[in-house]
């Protein structure tokens, strides 16, 4: 489905207690620069990062889960508060699971945002699946919803926004900000 506004979709995001993300692609644009000593670096959205720390401050949780292993990941996630973090491995079904059990959540309370094919066996449980633009076109066929932004580029705000909206969260959150 697109990013137009859809009533299901909102239904959807409205019973999600869980948000997850994807890494490269989704809370980056997917490029991977590599430095003199060989490190790879990434660039992360500041405006995404303040999007799930309101996203949280709603009273949803957050997780991260990547195929991708980085110290650059660990960092961002420690900044952000996001305190479920797993890197590493093509099979994230797994700790979607074990997340799912510590959190005494249902499938339909979380939701997902990702954008390749070692996302699909998450994206295919959730309540609310979410990809980007720039995710992959198997991907795009089985979501809910697919944001408007580019992954890196305000795709996670996007998401978060429309969740807390859903949840009629947004204008209390947006109100602390008003003089």
């Amino acid at each position: 489905m697109s990013a137009a506004f859809n009533l299901d979709n909102v239904a959807r995001a409205a019973k999600v207690k869980l948000m997850i993300f994807d890494v490269d692609g989704v809370l980056t644009d997917g490029s991977l620069h590599y430095g003199a000593e060989g490190e790879a670096l990434k660039t992360f959205n500041v405006q995404d990062g303040l999007g799930i720390k309101l996203l949280q401050e709603s009273g949803v949780l957050t997780a991260i889960i990547s195929a991708r292993r980085s110290p650059q990941v660990t960092a961002r996630a420690r900044d952000l508060g996001i305190e479920f973090v797993h890197q590493g491995g093509h099979d994230k079904l797994t700790p979607f699971k074990a997340l799912l059990a510590q959190l005494n959540l249902a499938e339909e309370q979380v939701g997902f945002i990702g954008d390749d094919v070692v996302d699909l066996p998450i994206l295919s449980r959730v309540g609310f699946a979410v990809s980007v633009p720039n995710g992959r076109p198997e991907v795009h066929s089985r979501v809910h919803h697919i944001t408007e932004a580019a992954g890196g580029k305000g795709a996670v705000r996007e998401v978060c926004e429309f969740v807390m909206r859903a949840q009629n969260s947004y204008d209390k959150i947006l109100n602390q900000f008003m003089a």
